[in-house]
């Protein structure tokens, strides 16, 4: 069994609505709101009695941090269970867009957990599967397969990656390119480097790109990804060469329809940061690791890094790569995304 065979049986187990067990001090198991349906949640708790578990800072935006069990935005909270409260509802109280569209919901009710360390580890696994940090927390028994909060803790942070094809990729006013696939150990998606022309021993200008289809792929104009995109290639191979990783961290790692979740509550008058957390998440969800692990896999311990992201820098320095220089990449404004990159300068710390 490989290292990261447990993990990735989980996020599947969780993304098609089977529970998952979580051992840790005490173990639980989980089914994901998102997923399950209301036929699997009566199968697997037939009395009504499963509790719901979410996070801390959704707790609060739906106004319980007054009370003693919910008090805590960095702590998971358990809602215990009531005859109302089936399938639909707490999609819709787990979905913050629906917010403003529902009549209210409760009384809602959280209660003690006793389970903060393994609520936490099984928040994070629905976040790495993409889906809301949103389950039912269910009678072990009923697991499909299990995964240890360690392991989630070390894949986390220590995850590894294998090369499984590259090949020539001609670009366009490029030199030579490579394209190397590679999987990751904890997940099982797939990233790419793209190896551009020669560096010549030298620490090569290497951009980590996170994946962004509606900005990559349809010109969206809501963010700055795909000319960053375009620019970076540009200067790479003006350059004379350097390394691309296109990483598939999705809306800052929460994932494609969490990142539409969140421009239609930007559309309601958020920013990037409080969207992200009204959904549950952290301001930006996304780590360095696997983008260490895919330099060190291609024999770079150096890098000159073009960023205008503090985070990247020293995501990647406590990986074990040395930036040496980080090189400025600025993209022109538009109306569309003005406010969007005033966000990420005042609060993610994205430099000038």
């Amino acid at each position: 069994m490989t290292r990261g065979a447990p993990i990735r049986r989980a996020i599947a187990a969780l993304r098609g609505g089977r529970a998952v067990a979580i051992d840790g001090e005490p173990a639980i198991a989980v089914l994901a709101v998102e997923t399950t349906t209301p036929e699997m949640l009566e199968i697997v708790d037939p009395e009504g009695a499963a509790p719901l578990l979410i996070s801390g800072e959704r707790a609060a935006a739906l106004a319980l941090s007054n009370l003693r069990d919910a008090a805590d935005p960095a702590e998971p909270v358990l809602i215990e269970r009531s005859p109302w409260l089936d399938s639909a509802t707490a999609l819709a109280l787990a979905d913050p867009g629906r917010d403003l569209d529902r009549g209210p919901i409760g009384p809602l009710r959280p209660i003690p957990s006793g389970c903060a360390d393994s609520a936490k580890a099984a928040l994070q696994l629905a976040r790495s599967a993409g889906l809301l940090p949103a389950l039912w927390l269910v009678d072990r028994g009923q697991a499909a397969v299990g995964v240890s909060s360690a392991d989630l803790a070390r894949a986390r942070h220590e995850p590894h990656v294998q090369i499984v094809s590259r090949a020539k990729l001609p670009l366009a006013d490029l030199p030579d390119t490579q394209i190397v696939v590679f999987r990751a150990s904890d997940d099982g998606q797939d990233h790419v480097a793209l190896i551009i022309g020669a560096f010549a021993g030298k620490p090569p200008l290497v951009r980590l790109h996170s994946e962004c289809l509606t900005g990559d792929v349809f010109g969206s104009l809501k963010c700055d990804c795909g000319p960053q995109l375009k620019e970076a290639l540009r200067i790479i191979g003006e350059a004379g060469g350097g390394i691309l990783l296109y990483l598939r961290q999705e809306g800052r790692g929460i994932g494609l329809a969490n990142k539409l979740r969140a421009y239609a509550l930007q559309d309601r008058g958020l920013d990037t940061v409080e969207a992200n957390r009204r959904l549950g998440f952290a301001d930006d969800e996304r780590d360095y690791a696997h983008a260490a692990a895919m330099l060190r896999a291609l024999g770079v311990a150096e890098t000159r890094l073009l960023t205008n992201n503090p985070n990247k820098v020293t995501g990647l320095e406590a990986a074990g790569i040395k930036v040496v220089e980080r090189v400025p990449h600025h993209m022109p404004v538009n109306p569309h995304n003005a406010d969007y990159l005033a966000t990420k300068r005042k609060k993610s710390g994205h430099l000038i």
